[in-house]
């Protein structure tokens, strides 16, 4: 016994050894196995998974029951009537006796259109809609809504509110088609007898058992599968129109939804179901005082999710004029633009600018020329009467369209098209044949709304005066008079800029010097010795690397330039100057910066609709595609990140006693579809206007670039205003109308005289236009910026251009210092190149831009590419 436990023992040991191998061989594969097992079972899930299907989107269409009795709305200012039929209207002002249509009169029967453009033209509404291979398709409130009688008038106490069906179907009754024994009894027992009785005897009952010999089975049942398994009721086609309403009265009052309507309707295979999009669009008219206000409640919008809104336009021709008609439109080109009635430029391109430029969060593949309007306005004058259409909510989303007759119609018209549903484009290379665009899941919250402002008068003058009033209303202790008594000029001065330096063989991007704290200083103390007053000074390139500079996650004063001790002196003795000086900083966009700056563009960027990071790139001035991998490539800052920043400056600047400069708040407007936050453009605009109103309201002084609407009221000092904009062809006349409404009440300048390309021109425009001077400058020579991206600053030297300034400053200091405290009042073409502006002390500006000298009807003589004041 003990001999064979003694041969045993090894044995079992090598057992034991061997069994504990293969138990460590098993758990080590096991979570491998473990890992094969969960991919096998995914597959299997995906090979057996079906996805659910997508229900389509419930869209009730409208049913117009009225009568044709006109529609009139009468406040005592203004007398809205509207046809019933048609829903077009007219607008009579009581006080002038001009009544305004919403649509031509005579679109119908114009020879130079199309029947669509026909159809169009007597559209008081107008909806595009696409499709996620992008392709965009229009529908018209007349085509697809009026002339069908799927919409619904509804007056109301100042106004009236239309419901809109557009869609390719027929007028639609809430009546089963096809219906059960037992649902027919369900729905009939809610109603009186007698009721029920008059229902029923509109439907033919069919019982697969009962059949007449007259009645095909194979075609009943082919028609309605149901009555295999159950009695049915079919209502009888026949049935006249307002048999069909009070059949659908009696239904709705039983409760019969239009849920259980379209399942109904599935059981009726003869019918042929439409699978046309459907769109319900809700538009109020409403007067108030002498003014017509349009809104679109964007929540009422409602539209299938494989079907999404793109652009809406209400009254694309409202006050249009024909052919025999004498006018003009007004557009936001930009002071204002004039585009004549019938002005024969048929062969160049309609009109088209976006309100507040380009929103930077849509990507786009080319820029041949960037289009932006910095108010939203547009009008029509037309004799001794006119509009203007101020756009209110929505005014983000919109742009304005604008074209003359002779181009599919023989109406002129300008209207504003409001881009509501936002989409991207994805990029899918050779995996499909047309593109994939991506699109938001809802349109934005809010509404969409325009003010018509009748005007007793055709002079754009009066227009810019009525504007005046509205802005003076709408921003009311913000826009009061000024006290300048001399000419505002802003000084901006150029602290570094950054250069590509070889630091041990490797190119590095560092600071250099143009302009010290101290020499900024200097050349403030040297323009105040000289009598250069009402200094506005701007320093540019003071921090985070310069011009270029990175993200303000930190504030840090270049070294280079002195640190903040200098800084805050700069401050303090343009202050005892009676300077004020101003920090410049971007604020929404991120540039050359890194995780070292405080910037991960992963966390930090804005998001396309894609939800890829918002980079942003250059484009060719050559084939004006994008220019990717270059060295300029930038991020458009979250929503939430860039606020952060525009505080930071906001919070230093005033720490050390300076004003704040915006580059970019108040001139650069673009949403963000960041997923955990998402801003539409309409949000940010308001977060923004709500950021300058606190800084002014705290007393600190800002200063922004170009000058949107919104942000004009709490500025200081506006500075690089487009003031003729670009001048497009279809242009009959560039004048001031923004600048009109507004000046002696906000200092404004064009573009730096010195750095513009053309200081003749520019100092014209600012004479004609009741502008400021500006001027950039800095300390060092013009060599310095060599083989830098900064040539704009070549001519930028102090030394080299102060005489220059001087001259140009004493001049219009001496003649045209008074004015900056009073309003424009007048202004005139008296010829393509020369104009006359006046101020309310009688002040006249006469500018000639033509080449030769010019005598006015007065006898003035004009000196050629000069300006003339006469008090």
């Amino acid at each position: 016994m003990t001999g064979g436990s003694a041969l045993n023992t090894p044995l079992k040991a090598h057992k034991n050894n061997l069994l504990n191998k293969i138990k460590a061989k098993i758990f080590k594969m096991l979570p491998s196995a473990i890992l094969l097992l969960i991919i096998c079972a995914g597959i299997a899930v995906a090979i057996m998974y079906k996805a659910p299907k997508e229900q389509a989107d419930i869209i009730e269409p409208y049913a117009y029951e009225g009568g044709e009795e006109d529609v009139i709305v009468d406040n005592g200012e203004l007398k809205l009537t509207m046809n019933p039929l048609t829903t077009q209207f007219s607008v009579e002002v009581k006080d002038s006796g001009k009544v305004w249509y919403s649509n031509p009169t005579g679109a119908a029967e114009d020879p130079q259109a199309l029947e669509e453009q026909k159809a169009i033209m007597q559209s008081p509404l107008l909806m595009s809609w696409s499709i996620t291979q992008g392709l965009e398709t229009t529908y018209n409130a007349y085509s697809f809504s009026a002339k069908n009688g799927i919409y619904e008038i509804t007056p109301m106490e100042d106004g009236i509110r239309v419901d809109y069906s557009l869609g390719s179907v027929e007028k639609e009754y809430v009546i089963p088609p096809v219906i059960t024994e037992e649902e027919m009894k369900k729905w009939m027992g809610n109603l009186d007898k007698k009721d029920a009785d008059l229902v029923v005897q509109y439907f033919k009952k069919y019982d697969i058992n009962k059949l007449k010999k007259t009645d095909n089975k194979d075609e009943l049942l082919a028609s309605y599968p149901i009555l295999s398994e159950s009695v049915i009721y079919v209502f009888r086609d026949t049935a006249k129109e307002n048999v069909r309403k009070q059949v659908q009265g009696l239904f709705e009052q039983a409760g019969y939804t239009y849920e259980a309507y379209l399942a109904d309707k599935e059981l009726d295979l003869s019918v042929k179901q439409s699978k046309n999009a459907v769109f319900n669009v809700s538009v109020i008219y409403r007067l108030e005082g002498n003014s017509l206000v349009v809104e679109i409640p964007l929540e009422d919008v409602k539209y299938d999710k494989s079907t999404p809104v793109y652009t809406i336009t209400p009254l694309p021709y409202f006050g249009a004029g024909g052919t025999d008609t004498e006018g003009y439109m007004l557009v936001p080109e930009g002071g204002g633009g004039i585009i004549n009635f019938n002005n024969g430029k048929t062969s160049q391109s309609s009109y088209y600018t976006n309100i507040y430029g380009w929103d930077m969060c849509l990507g786009r593949e080319a820029v041949v020329h960037n289009t932006r309007a910095y108010y939203g306005v547009y009008g029509i004058a037309e004799g001794d009467d006119s509009f203007l259409c101020l756009l209110e909510d929505g005014s983000a989303y919109a742009s304005i369209t604008a074209d003359v007759s002779g181009k599919g119609s023989s109406y002129n018209y300008v209207n504003a098209v409001y881009g509501v549903g936002k989409r991207e484009k994805y990029k899918v290379g050779d995996i499909a044949n047309s593109d994939i665009y991506e699109y938001m899941p809802s349109l934005p919250e809010g509404k969409l709304s325009q003010r018509y402002l009748f005007i007793n008068s055709g002079d754009y003058t009066d227009m810019s005066k009525e504007y005046g009033k509205y802005l003076q209303e709408k921003y009311s202790g913000y826009m009061e008079l000024l006290e300048d008594e001399s000419t505002p000029v802003v000084i901006e001065l150029v602290g570094a800029i950054d250069k590509v330096k070889q630091i041990l063989g490797v190119p590095v991007s560092r600071p250099l010097k143009l302009t010290s704290y101290e020499e900024a200083g200097e050349i403030l103390s040297e323009l105040n010795k000289e009598g250069v007053s009402n200094i506005y000074a701007k320093l540019t390139g003071w921090s985070n690397g310069g011009v270029n500079q990175k993200v303000l996650s930190k504030v840090k004063p270049i070294n280079m330039l002195g640190g903040k001790k200098e800084l805050k002196a700069l401050a303090g003795n343009a202050d005892s100057m009676g300077v004020k000086l101003y920090l410049n900083g971007i604020t929404q966009y991120a540039y050359d910066s890194n995780l070292a700056d405080g910037f991960f563009s992963y966390r930090d960027a804005a998001k396309f609709v894609s939800k890829e990071r918002a980079e942003l790139f250059a484009y060719s001035r050559i084939t004006y595609a994008q220019r990717e991998n270059v060295y300029n490539n930038y991020f458009l800052l979250h929503t939430e990140v860039a606020d952060k920043y525009a505080n930071t400056l906001n919070k230093y600047a005033a720490g050390i006693g300076a004003g704040t400069a915006f580059q970019d708040l108040g001139m650069d407007l673009s949403s963000d579809y960041y997923r955990k936050k998402t801003y539409n453009r309409q949000e940010v605009l308001t977060l923004h206007a709500e950021n300058l109103k606190n800084m002014a309201d705290n007393g600190q002084p800002v200063m922004i670039n170009m000058g949107n609407d919104y942000a004009v009221p709490y500025a200081d000092m506006v500075t690089k205003v487009d003031l003729v904009g670009s001048r497009y062809t279809i242009l009959d006349a560039c004048v001031p109308f923004f600048q009109m409404a507004v000046h002696g009440r906000v200092n404004y300048t064009g573009d730096s005289i010195n750095i513009c390309g053309n200081p003749e021109d520019e100092l014209l425009y600012s004479a004609e236009y009741g502008a400021g001077l500006a001027f950039t400058f800095m300390e060092e020579k013009a060599f310095a910026t060599q083989k830098t991206l900064y040539s704009e600053y070549y001519g930028a030297n102090f030394e080299s251009w102060k005489q220059r300034m001087y001259d140009i400053y004493n001049r219009y200091n001496e003649e045209l210092g008074h004015i900056f405290n009073q309003e424009m009042t007048g202004h005139k073409k008296l010829s393509d190149a020369v104009s006359l502006t006046e101020y309310a002390d009688g002040t006249q500006v006469y500018v000639n831009y033509g080449y030769e000298d010019f005598v006015t009807a007065e006898g003035v003589t004009l000196p050629a590419r000069d300006y003339l004041v006469k008090r």
